[in-house]
């Protein structure tokens, strides 16, 4: 009994001994894993260092420039004007009486077609009395030269010889030349009052498109007073603006082409170049060109008409051509200046100059030779002796987006 009692003793011993040493290597690892999770997170991160690839050289667009003998297209607006334009005025003082029937806005009458009436009762009596003192005069005259005759008679039955003064008077010449000096002035106030009566009738002194009435029918006129606005159709001008430095391109008698907003798509006109205003616009300072379009109104042709006051597009290829080098505007930086690439594929500044720049190409007359090769796209920040790459037909936009 006691040696069963002493072996349970030691037992229990034994197991408190386990679960004290269990408890410490716990207590052991916990403070040792605290420990270590403490001294990772108090240690920098530490990256190694890696020397960054080169980047690859700028992918840019190239064309290889070749001379050639050309002339640019050129284009510009310009304002349909006429070339002929009047205000017809009465040249007799009356009462209107009424117009031609065509006389309407819009209507075109023929050259020397009636365009209004005067009323012609004053004129006629004035015409009358103009005649009757013509005849008058001429009535005075043939009794004179009778007078004349019958002095002369006298004088060479007389016998003797006067002075040339004293044998005037004799022979009454200066009556003579008086009834011959009235006779004169009242063939002119007749004729006068004729042309007069004729005036009375206002004519269209061209082929004339009628713009506006000026005043109505029953108006007391007045010489000089404005009756209709007439416009010629036989030819209208466009006057046009190009800038200046194109003015060398320009030659009198070119062929130039008219389209506008208001036409159909593939209409046009045909104009000729009558000439380079020697002033410059004001506005921009550019070239100011005369073009000449007959038949404007196609009245005797097919084609869209000019309206008065329409903004026409004027385009043509000069007749004058030069040895030149055509190169896209895009190719062109601020100040004439434009990028090659030289023979190690390194960009060159290369200041050119210009004998043309449009929207979308430019002639160049001198700064580069045939067969160099110019950047057209893909430059950003260029710089002098950049190392590029010239962009085949087979790279695609991803295999230059993975090599840069």
């Amino acid at each position: 009994m006691t040696s069963t009692r002493s072996f349970s003793s030691s037992h229990s011993s034994y197991q408190q001994g386990r679960i004290r040493l269990g408890a410490v290597v716990a207590l052991l690892i916990l403070v040792g894993t605290c420990v270590l999770a403490w001294w990772i997170m108090t240690q920098p991160p530490r990256i190694e260092r890696t020397v960054p690839p080169e980047p690859l050289p700028s992918m840019v667009d190239v064309i290889s420039v070749s001379a050639s003998t050309q002339a640019p297209h050129l284009y510009g607006f310009g304002r349909v004007e006429a070339e002929q334009e009047t205000m017809l005025a009465s040249r007799v003082a009356g009462q209107l009486e009424r117009f031609a029937p065509d006389v309407v806005p819009g209507q075109v009458v023929e050259q020397q077609a009636p365009v209004a009436y005067i009323d012609q009762a004053d004129l006629a009596l004035t015409l009358e009395d103009a005649q009757a003192q013509l005849t008058n005069a001429q009535a005075l005259l043939s009794l004179e030269q009778a007078e004349q005759q019958r002095a002369r008679s006298e004088y060479e039955s007389f016998g003797r010889q006067l002075s040339a003064e004293r044998r005037a008077l004799v022979l009454r010449e200066p009556q003579l030349r008086q009834a011959q000096a009235q006779v004169i002035q009242a063939r002119v106030v007749r004729d006068q009052a004729a042309l007069n009566v004729e005036r009375a009738t206002l004519v269209a002194p061209w082929r004339a498109m009628v713009q506006a009435r000026l005043v109505g029918a029953g108006s007391l006129l007045s010489q000089g007073t404005e009756v209709v606005h007439l416009v010629g159709v036989e030819q209208f001008w466009v006057r046009a603006s190009l800038p200046g430095e194109w003015t060398e391109w320009l030659e009198t008698g070119s062929q130039i082409t008219l389209t506008s907003r208001g036409w159909s798509e593939d209409a046009t006109r045909e104009g000729t170049l009558v000439s380079v205003l020697p002033s410059l616009e004001e506005n921009g300072l550019q070239a100011q060109l005369l073009i000449a379009v007959n038949d404007p109104l196609a009245l005797e042709s097919d084609g869209p008409a000019l309206r008065l006051g329409d903004v026409l597009r004027v385009s043509f290829q000069p007749t004058i051509q030069r040895q030149l080098i055509s190169v896209p505007s895009a190719a062109l930086r601020p100040g004439d200046i434009v990028w090659q690439v030289d023979e190690e594929n390194r960009l060159r500044r290369t200041p050119v100059t210009l004998a043309y720049r449009g929207e979308d190409d430019a002639l160049i007359r001198s700064g580069l030779s045939a067969g160099q090769r110019v950047v057209t796209a893909g430059l950003a920040q260029p710089r002098e002796g950049q190392l590029v790459r010239i962009r085949r037909p087979s790279d695609t936009p991803d295999q230059e987006g993975d090599g840069s």
